[in-house]
């Protein structure tokens, strides 16, 4: 392995965080989507670290679960986000929650 398990942890963690950031400051539902993904990878960069560190296939066969999940959850939220903003005329969060962007 070229760089350390601990390196490889400290990447993971920054890319949760990242995603984590993106995910909460976001109101764009597309934005938090795509912060939603940075987690997802950031859990597969750790799986993967540590199957390298211990000589076992399992962290990779999980990282490769977790990529697939994740494919599946992008295409059913944004064929969600297509419904929402045809519903309402935006992707904005808070138009979910009230009716005061909906489009009649």
């Amino acid at each position: 392995m070229i760089g350390s398990y601990a390196h490889v942890l400290v990447l993971a963690g920054l890319l949760f965080l990242m995603g984590m950031f993106c995910l909460i400051s976001r109101r764009n539902l597309i934005m938090m989507v795509l912060g939603l993904e940075i987690m997802l990878n950031a859990s597969a960069v750790a799986f993967v670290g540590a199957a390298l560190r211990w000589q076992h296939l399992d962290g990779q066969a999980m990282a490769i679960f977790i990529i697939a999940v994740a494919a599946a959850e992008v295409s059913i939220g944004l064929g969600l986000i297509v419904w929402i903003y045809r519903r309402t005329g935006t992707v904005d969060a808070g138009c979910i929650e009230t009716d005061a962007c909906r489009i009649d």
